[in-house]
């Protein structure tokens, strides 16, 4: 072959290589496969039939058209011994080496099948799995990296040196097979040194290639994972915030019973021991507004005996279908103490709360409205500062900003004298319990 022709097809080749792994990792099925630290037998030949047949597809087209840059058969070898193993390298080799022998390349077969076990061999000497995704055709940074770990502690196995090694030496044994016996095995050759080189270089930079696609997804999902886990923790934190700050209000109204009415205190204590066994035995974030509405029940069967039946009314405008929409947990409990404590508590013939739910085109509507004392103004809550309101409002502004973004509103419309009303909107979510699959990726995609 003309050396003209050799660097284009190196070029090509390099090509080649990029567009494949690209097109690989687009699928949510390989990656899954490709980046799990075990496997079983059938995900490994799984995860071969994913890389080796586009490259089984491109020996054939080498053999029936002499289109040389689409044979990356050596290169995909070495890159599933590493990856997944002896048995994926292994059976890599065999399925590429197939429309070789067909075409009387009769060494390409158990070439490949070598290359595939020592890289796989290679992989279990590997002491951080690490190494393997941080693969650069760059031997001298390797060679760099490794001179100075081994100045303090002796360390002479570096993963690096010995895969690019083993790159090299076995294009070497594949030149050497082609040379001593003709037309049994693919090999490009050239007589210049230069060019020689360059197919050597070619080879490691296609499966350095492929490894740098693969690590910057890989990369990209650890990323994911850490914002997802993230935002758990911080709508956990939330969570946890709101439970001593309803314990503690609720504590402070036991204490005011005690001295006159103890009986009365006794069966409020027996029902907040209800609701912290509810509390204590959920850990879902999420849960149906119809036990949302129980909760509410429970806590204000509390207040109904601190107040009195007749200084306390609630109504309730539930539409039926809205009950089983995913909201989260003690979303409404802190509405209901806001408007309890900040709207009627102050007023001497008590008032009224009224609970309104309903579905709308956008999503579910929850309304919490007062008719006690008001506010000095309307406003609409942001995530950070919420006039007007305690820490229980504030942690709910904040909890629907962790979860929705801006797909959730909270709007709280007061007039001094007249009431308040609280209103919550919400994209629906389709779930039977918990955090709905998939809702924290979802987020994390949305904030960035």
């Amino acid at each position: 072959m003309e050396p003209r022709l050799i660097w284009i097809n190196l070029l090509v080749k390099l090509g080649v290589a990029a567009a494949v792994s690209s097109s690989l990792v687009r699928s949510v099925a390989f990656k899954s496969l490709l980046f799990r630290e075990e496997r079983s037998i059938l995900q490994k030949t799984y995860l071969v039939l994913w890389m080796g047949l586009p490259i089984t597809i491109g020996v054939w087209i080498r053999t029936a058209t002499s289109f040389v840059a689409g044979d990356l058969s050596f290169e995909t070898a070495l890159l599933l011994g590493a990856i997944g193993g002896r048995w994926a390298g292994v059976l890599g080799g065999v399925l590429m080496g197939v429309p070789a022998l067909l075409h009387g390349e009769w060494a390409m077969l158990p070439f490949g099948v070598l290359c595939g076990f020592i890289a796989g061999q290679l992989r279990t000497m590997a002491l951080d799995k690490d190494d393997i995704w941080s693969f650069s055709p760059f031997i001298d940074l390797s060679i760099y990296r490794l001179i100075r770990r081994n100045l303090p502690t002796p360390r002479l196995f570096d993963w690096q040196i010995m895969y690019f090694t083993t790159i090299v030496g076995m294009k070497i044994v594949q030149t050497e097979l082609a040379r001593y016996f003709p037309r049994s095995i693919f090999s490009m050759d050239s007589g210049n040194l230069w060019i020689e080189m360059a197919i050597y270089a070619a080879s490691a930079m296609a499966i350095g290639i492929e490894l740098k696609i693969f690590n910057s997804v890989r990369i990209q999902i650890k990323l994911e994972e850490q914002e997802r886990l993230l935002l758990h923790a911080r709508m956990e934190a939330l969570q946890n915030q709101i439970n001593p700050h309803f314990l503690f209000n609720t504590l402070n109204s036991i204490s005011s019973l005690v001295r006159f009415d103890p009986d009365t205190a006794r069966d409020v204590i027996s029902k907040l021991a209800t609701i912290l066994r509810r509390l204590l035995n959920s850990t879902d974030s999420f849960v149906p507004l119809r036990e949302e509405v129980e909760f509410i029940d429970n806590y204000l069967d509390i207040e109904v005996v601190r107040f009195g039946k007749d200084k306390l009314r609630v109504v309730k405008e539930l539409s039926a279908e809205s009950l089983d929409v995913m909201v989260p947990s003690m979303l409404l409990q802190p509405l209901v103490e806001n408007s309890i404590k900040h709207g009627l508590a102050s007023k001497v013939d008590g008032g009224s709360i009224h609970l309104r739910s309903r579905l709308s085109k956008s999503g579910l509507v929850i309304e919490v409205e007062d008719d006690g004392v008001g506010m000095e103004a309307t406003h609409q809550p942001e995530p950070d500062t919420v006039r007007g309101a305690g820490i229980g409002m504030a942690n709910i502004s904040e909890r629907l900003h962790v979860l929705y973004g801006d797909s959730a509103r909270m709007t709280i419309d007061s007039h001094p004298g007249k009431g308040t009303l609280v209103r919550i909107r919400l994209p629906l979510l389709e779930t039977e319990g918990g955090v709905p699959e998939g809702f924290y990726e979802e987020r994390s995609t949305m904030r960035r």
